[in-house]
C-alpha cells in the first residue's frame, strides 16, 4: 500500500473542507468513512456537504484525493485527524462512542513517528483521558513515539466569508513537540494558527466559544418574550444597542436554536462541570430558555389565529424554511422539528416549503411539501418563517400571505408579526 501523507477520519461538514484543504496544500490525502454510501459517492465526485461543490469533490479527486472504508490505510498515514460527530447520548451527556471507535482503529494501525489530531468537539480531558491510553495500549508513548493533540474544528456551514483558511485555528499538543508538529500541519493550508497551553486549553476553547452564543442568545430570546407583553419592539431594542462601537455584540432571537454546536457543545461543559460536584447554572438555565422558543412559537401561532378568530385545530399552517440556518440543506437540530410537532399535536393541518429540502418528516411521518409557494401563502390560515434564506423574496412573501408570522425579524411590514 502506498504511504499517504494525510488520513482524515469522518467525511462530513468538519473532515472533508479539510481534506479539500490538506489537498490544496499539496498532500496526498486520503479519506476514511464508515459510511459506504458516502465514499461511492465522493470517489465518484459527488459532494453531500453544503459548502463543496460537485466540482469542488471532482477536483480534489483529480489531484488524488481517494476515499476509503478500508482501515488499512491508516498504517501509511504520517497524519491522521480524526473528524467524528459527538451528539448527545439518550440521557444528555455525551456521547463519545463514534471518538472512541476511530481511536481504536487508529491505536490498531499506530506505528511510530505518526501524528494524531482530534478535531471532535468533546469536554475537557477527552484527548488526554479517552484518547491517549487507547492509542498507548500497544506499547507506544505519546510525546516520545507519536505526537497527539486537539485542534476544535471552527467549520461555519453557508458562511460566505470565514472557510477553512481564513478562520483562525487553535491548536494544543500533548507536549510542547507535539504542538509544534500540529501547528507546522495546519499552517500549510490555514492562515492563522495559534498555540494554546495544551490539549485541555483547546478542547475548553471550543466550549467557551458555543457557551458565549448560547447564553447570549438566550438572553435575547427571554427578552423577546417579555418585550412582546411589554410592547416593545425587540429587533429595534437590538438594532439600537448594536449602534454602540464597544462593550456590545448583536444577539438575536428566534424559534429556537439548531445545528452541531450550539445545542450540543455547551452540554459537553456543564456534564464535565457536574463531575466536580456542582451544576453549571448559566448554561442549564440557557438551555432551558433556548429549549422554550418552539413552544413559545405555537402559542404566538395560537394568538395570532385566535385574533382572526380561528382556532389552529384545523388551520392550515404553513412553515417556511426547515433547515437549521439559511441558505444550507442541514437540518441538524433544527428548531422547526419541535415547531412541527407541537403543531400537529395541537391538530394543525401542517404543510412546509424549502428551497433546499425536497422531502420532510416529522415523528416518522411525511410533512407534504407545497410546490406552488405563492398559491399556499394566500390559501394557508398562518405562514411562519423560520428560515430566511436568500431565494425567498420576503418582500412579495409578505404580501400573499394571508398571516405571516416573521420568526427572524427579517420582514418590515407593518402587517406581519414578528417575534
Amino acid at each position: 500500500m502506498p504511504s499517504t501523507d494525510v488520513v482524515i477520519i469522518g467525511l462530513g461538514y468538519v473532515g472533508l473542507p479539510l481534506a479539500q484543504g490538506a489537498v490544496g496544500a499539496g498532500r496526498s490525502v486520503v479519506g476514511f468513512d464508515l459510511d459506504a454510501a458516502v465514499v461511492a459517492d465522493l470517489n465518484a465526485g459527488r459532494s453531500h456537504v453544503d459548502d463543496l461543490s460537485d466540482d469542488d469533490v471532482r477536483a480534489m479527486v483529480d489531484n488524488g484525493f481517494r476515499a476509503t472504508t478500508d482501515a488499512e490505510v491508516l498504517t501509511t498515514a504520517d497524519t491522521v485527524v480524526v473528524c467524528v460527530p459527538t451528539p448527545l447520548s439518550n440521557d444528555g451527556g455525551p456521547d463519545l462512542g463514534a471518538v472512541a471507535g476511530a481511536t481504536r482503529s487508529i491505536a490498531a494501525h499506530l506505528r511510530p513517528g505518526q501524528l494524531v489530531v482530534l478535531e471532535s468537539t468533546t469536554y475537557p480531558g477527552t484527548t488526554d483521558e479517552i484518547v491517549r491510553p487507547i492509542l498507548e495500549a500497544g506499547g507506544l508513548v505519546a510525546g516520545q513515539d507519536f505526537n497527539l493533540a486537539f485542534s476544535p474544528e471552527r467549520i461555519d456551514p453557508g458562511n460566505p466569508t470565514y472557510g477553512l483558511r481564513n478562520t483562525p485555528k487553535v491548536v494544543g499538543g500533548h507536549t510542547a513537540a507535539c504542538s509544534e508538529r500540529a501547528v507546522a500541519f495546519y499552517r500549510e493550508f490555514i492562515d492563522t494558527v495559534i498555540a494554546a497551553r495544551g490539549t485541555r486549553e483547546a478542547e475548553m476553547s471550543k466550549l467557551l466559544e458555543n457557551t458565549y452564543r448560547h447564553i447570549n442568545i438566550a438572553l435575547v430570546n427571554e427578552m423577546a418574550k417579555f418585550c412582546q407583553e411589554l410592547g416593545v419592539d425587540i429587533w429595534d431594542v437590538i438594532r439600537c444597542a448594536a449602534t454602540k462601537p464597544f462593550g456590545f455584540q448583536a444577539f438575536y432571537p428566534g424559534p429556537g436554536v439548531g445545528g452541531h454546536c450550539i445545542p450540543i457543545d455547551p452540554n459537553y461543559l456543564s456534564y464535565k462541570v457536574r463531575t466536580l460536584g456542582y451544576p453549571f447554572r448559566f448554561v442549564e438555565l440557557a438551555q432551558e430558555i433556548n429549549q422554550s422558543m418552539p413552544a413559545y412559537v405555537v402559542r404566538r401561532t395560537q394568538d395570532l389565529l385566535n385574533e382572526q378568530s380561528k382556532p389552529l385545530r384545523g388551520s392550515r399552517v404553513l412553515l417556511l424554511g426547515v433547515t437549521y440556518k439559511p441558505d444550507i440543506h442541514d437540518q441538524r437540530e433544527s428548531p422547526a422539528k419541535p415547531v412541527a410537532r407541537a403543531l400537529l399535536d395541537w391538530g394543525a393541518d401542517l404543510v412546509f416549503h424549502d428551497p433546499h429540502v425536497a422531502e420532510w418528516s416529522v415523528n416518522g411521518d411525511s410533512v407534504p411539501r407545497v410546490e406552488d409557494l405563492d398559491a399556499e401563502l394566500a390559501a394557508a390560515d398562518i405562514s411562519i418563517l423560520l428560515q430566511p434564506h436568500r431565494a425567498y423574496d420576503l418582500a412579495a412573501i409578505a404580501k400573499r400571505a394571508a398571516l405571516l408570522f416573521d420568526t427572524r425579524g427579517k420582514v418590515e411590514d407593518p402587517g406581519v408579526a414578528r417575534l
